[in-house]
């Protein structure tokens, strides 16, 4: 398990992290997100040492990571692929990361396999694509089996079926116990992958929820169709109700009068008017996203004066 307590982050004028805490659980993939500038890759630097707190603390299973004996064991990361030197292979960069971790030359081969790159072993990392070097900083990661997988970005470069094996293999990760902390700007993809999901901006923690409760917690709107949507539509707005729609389908804004599709339901059957299709409007994490965040990006769209 990863928790941060309390955690804050000042360079000289600038607080990057503001007294944040939030724990990552067993067996759980996080969703990690934020504008840029929130202060997720500070945070997850502290999580590995890479960056001393001013205050607060990053614990990896109730201890810094430095303090544990086989650190590459209790936690790996992959915070940025460009380290990777274009004339070196893929196997002699995770031979080189497998000595600095006390590792051996086997788990660099055996890491490859896991995320089958076993191939493209001998080749120079400068010909590898993008989703190649996602891929192999995925394998530096799990070089030493670690139980906690800190990861930015896994997602970015990979074609629909690295995707695909990227979900499958941290889906596998997590059902075995591990835990799982993922950084990314894919909302969409979070809000299929995640078990939870935190949401931080200018460094300030703004929420961490299940994913599946705030997609109920977030439901705006409901989809039906009727007999009479003119009819439904005419009463719905004379009782202050936002409808949007045709005779086709209507779009209901959930409000105090109608809460909730029971309550639409309800308001069907008083009038009776026969319902074909009803069904709540799918919560995008992106409008939670934008709603939460607008007040916490540095840079907005439409925000300078002409």
């Amino acid at each position: 398990m990863i928790s941060v307590e309390h955690l804050s982050k000042h360079y000289r004028a600038v607080t990057a992290v503001k007294d944040v805490t939030f724990t990552v659980p067993n067996g759980v993939i996080t969703g990690f997100l934020g504008p840029n500038g929130a202060g997720k890759s500070t945070t997850m630097r502290a999580m590995l040492g890479l960056d001393r707190p001013t205050s607060g603390i990053a614990l990896i299973d109730g201890q810094p990571l430095s303090g544990h004996d086989r650190p590459a064991t209790a936690a790996g990361a992959v915070l940025d692929t460009s380290w990777f030197h274009p004339g070196r292979t893929g196997l002699a960069h995770l031979k080189i990361a497998a000595a600095s971790a006390g590792l051996t030359s086997r788990s660099a081969r055996d890491a490859l396999s896991t995320v089958g790159m076993t191939s493209a072993a001998h080749r120079r990392v400068g010909a590898y694509s993008l989703g190649m070097k996602q891929r192999l900083g995925l394998a530096t990661a799990m070089l030493g089996r670690p139980r906690n997988i800190i990861l930015d970005e896994p997602m970015n470069g990979l074609d629909p079926q690295g995707m695909e094996w990227m979900r499958t293999y941290l889906r596998s990760l997590a059902d075995q116990g591990h835990a799982i902390l993922i950084s990314s700007h894919l909302l969409v993809e979070m809000q299929t992958l995640a078990d939870r999901l935190i949401i931080i901006g200018q460094g300030r923690l703004l929420g961490q929820w299940e994913t599946a409760d705030l997609v109920v917690a977030q439901r705006r709107a409901a989809r039906i169709s009727t007999q009479d949507n003119a009819y439904l539509a005419a009463t719905l707005s004379s009782r202050g109700v936002i409808t949007e729609g045709d005779a086709e389908e209507l779009r209901v804004t959930f409000d105090e009068t109608i809460p909730d599709t029971v309550a639409l339901s309800r308001v069907c059957k008083e009038l009776d008017i026969l319902i074909t299709a009803l069904g709540d409007e799918p919560t995008r994490l992106e409008d939670l996203f934008l709603d939460l965040t607008s007040t916490s990006s540095d840079y907005t769209a439409g925000d300078e004066k002409q």
